[in-house]
């Protein structure tokens, strides 16, 4: 009964950890679809209210282009993570361009007279003194933030070492401009932040791949998270041993009760207990917390390195340790070799009984260790009062049966074996016309479509594979 105790305890671990992870991948795809939605609905918006109606004109479009996107990005990175979406266009041509989570956001993606936008903030900061003591913050693309924070902290003696008019890279001119803006205007280099992208991603004829490249991102995002859960959701040494301990526990503190009880049966108060008593008690007590320690780390190895049930590892763990203990007596005389195969072969025999009933009570009364404890105990009962009828002739029955079962197991194995084998290429080759079908190339999934259908099992009169067919689908 303690071993499948044992076993049940294990299994409630793996399945405890194994419902988080399917818990945080199905959040998880929740959180792309949603981050992949406000891209889209981005590129939308960009489309159909800016581009469309040809919002900014020439020189001011990729301003409102530059809203919208960072308002999509910005929320797509955060659902992507879990997070929520705080990002919201104003759009209102006031001193406000977005709201992120309450706070006021006003961008300034420009490049004319080569000031990087702080000309623009000069400009709205005279307008609007009180913008950024009310909380406000500056966002400007993400390579103009790196070159004004790369030459507002740069020395003056470094930047004396400028080339003056460098076409690759910032002058001196342009380091005299950054720390005269901030000394002009006594703003912080903090109330400036960077936008998600940079001032190129956002002109007209190239957004589109811009958003398109943050939807790859947000995917390499996602797999990287899933990678983590799957890594985070994996068997662990500290769950290894809780396993360990707690098995430990329970066949230790129920073998203790279990011999505290016999002793009671046998008429002895408790405190009449003698310190033979007590010793042989504890004996018993210690060296069943030793197997249990165990067997709980054995079940919990093998159920979480290969796919076993937690039963079945029982099972495995708990013949073995009865074996080793037949083969310990064997060494030391206490057993004869015929002895031996003979209580081996029952102790096997038995454990495979504890692991059916396990399974079976755990299957009718689905509560953690409740249904596999009264499964074990009512196989265990009713196993023992059938083998002690038993004669000769029924236990050379049972023998048959047990090498007919043997035989089974491994015609079963090998067509098992057949069948993954058939699964796998059924499977690759599914793969491979499925990648064909929704190739970029036209030609090569109007073919991988049509092997697709046949490959699923469309009949060979319904595929349109030829002209005349299509023709007559779509016109007769």
């Amino acid at each position: 009964m303690q071993e499948q105790a044992t076993a049940a305890w294990v299994g409630h671990l793996n399945q405890v950890r194994l419902d988080a992870l399917l818990e945080r991948l199905t959040k998880q795809d929740v959180n792309l679809s949603d981050a992949l939605t406000h891209i889209d609905e981005a590129l939308q918006k960009i489309d159909l209210e800016v581009v469309a109606t040809n919002r900014g004109g020439t020189k001011g479009m990729h301003g409102f282009i530059a809203e919208v996107a960072e308002v999509g990005v910005g929320n797509a990175r955060a659902r992507v993570v879990g997070a929520e979406a705080v990002y919201e266009w104003v759009n209102d041509n006031g001193p406000v361009d977005l709201l992120r989570g309450g706070q006021a956001i006003q961008q300034k993606f420009v490049a004319a007279g080569g000031r990087l936008g702080l000309g623009a903030i000069a400009e709205h900061l005279e307008r609007y003194p009180s913008f950024v003591a009310d909380g406000g913050r500056y966002q400007i693309p993400a390579d103009h933030y790196e070159v004004i924070r790369t030459l507002h902290a740069m020395p003056r003696e470094e930047a004396g070492k400028l080339v003056s008019g460098a076409a690759d890279g910032p002058s001196f001119r342009d380091w005299k401009r950054v720390h005269a803006f901030f000394a002009t205007n006594e703003l912080d280099i903090d109330a400036l932040e960077a936008s998600t992208l940079d001032y190129k991603d956002v002109q007209r004829g190239v957004y589109g791949a811009s958003l398109e490249a943050e939807e790859d991102s947000l995917r390499r995002t996602d797999r990287k998270l899933r990678d983590r859960a799957r890594a985070e959701s994996g068997p662990s040494l500290r769950e290894g041993a809780q396993a360990t301990l707690v098995a430990a526990a329970i066949e230790g503190g129920s073998t203790f009760a279990f011999a505290v009880i016999a002793k009671r049966r046998q008429g002895t108060k408790l405190a009449d207990f003698t310190a033979e008593d007590w010793k042989e008690i504890g004996d018993r007590s210690g060296i069943a917390f030793a197997k249990g320690g165990v067997r709980g780390a054995g079940v919990y190895a093998i159920t979480n390195m290969i796919p076993t049930s937690d039963a079945v590892a029982s099972l495995i763990v708990t013949a073995a340790i009865s074996v080793a203990e037949q083969a310990h007596k064997l060494r030391s005389g206490e057993i004869t070799e015929a002895q031996f195969l003979e209580n081996a072969e029952y102790v096997c025999l038995e454990s495979a009984v504890g692991a059916l009933s396990a399974l079976v009570g755990q299957v009718l009364i689905p509560v953690p260790l409740l249904g596999a404890v009264i499964g074990t105990t009512i196989g265990s009962v009713m196993y023992r009062a059938a083998a002690s009828s038993l004669d000769r002739r029924e236990a050379e029955l049972i023998a048959a049966f047990r090498d007919e079962q043997i035989q089974l197991d491994a015609h079963l194995a090998a067509e098992h074996q057949q069948l993954l084998e058939h699964i796998g290429v059924s499977t690759a080759r599914y793969i491979e016309v499925l990648d064909l079908a929704f190739s970029p190339d036209l030609g090569v999934a109007l073919q991988g479509s049509i092997a697709l259908a046949a490959h699923v099992g469309v009949a060979a009169d319904q595929i349109l594979d030829t002209e005349d067919k299509t023709l007559s689908y779509f016109v007769d």
